[in-house]
């Protein structure tokens, strides 16, 4: 086999391999949590546009104080119940609990319904665009097998290959050479 094609499968099988570590661990730390109380959610509506682009990874933490300005997120976050991600706008007392006026960067109006502080999950640390779209693939069976079991089933018979490659390599005139050599 020429020495180019041997590198490009190479450098080809590392790629995939690097692809797939890399969605696996996107995968798991959207799934598993995080220290520090950090959760990594994808937000899926344009409302904090330009902010925050639809289909950005986000990453939250709770803190013990929030302010006018903060990015939060709050609401229930279940698999039919997705959070909100908004921008706190002000606040106020209401029967002694804090609340949140919250509004999306790309809203006109602020919210109708305010945030009470223990429905707030945190505060948006940093987004990462688009990579959201990603992993939110990853999670439905189509995208768990396009991403994993074919890269990793391609890996599989390459290497089954490279075993029977050397299984079959004639051995005899290896062991000729050297006895020639030690002869000689």
């Amino acid at each position: 086999m020429p020495l180019r094609e041997m590198d490009f499968k190479k450098i080809f099988s590392n790629i995939i391999l690097a692809a797939v570590v890399a969605i696996a661990a996107l995968f798991i730390i959207s799934v598993l949590p995080i220290p520090g109380g950090i959760r990594t959610l994808v937000v899926m509506s344009g409302s904090m546009e330009p902010s925050i682009k639809t289909g950005s990874v986000i990453a939250i933490q709770p803190v013990k104080n929030y302010k006018v300005g903060d990015v939060i997120t709050f609401g229930e976050i279940t698999k039919t119940s997705m959070p909100t991600t908004h921008r706190i706008t002000g606040g106020k007392i209401v029967n002694g609990k804090q609340v949140f006026i919250t509004k999306g960067d790309a809203n006109e109006n602020e919210d109708a319904k305010e945030a009470a502080i223990d429905e707030v999950k945190g505060k948006v640390l940093f987004s990462i665009p688009y990579l959201g779209y990603g992993v939110n693939f990853v999670k439905t069976p189509s995208g768990f097998i396009l991403l994993f079991a074919l890269p990793l089933a391609y890996l599989a018979i390459l290497e089954i290959k490279n075993i029977f490659e050397e299984i079959r390599k004639p051995k005899g005139k290896e062991e000729i050479k050297i006895e020639d050599e030690k002869n000689g």
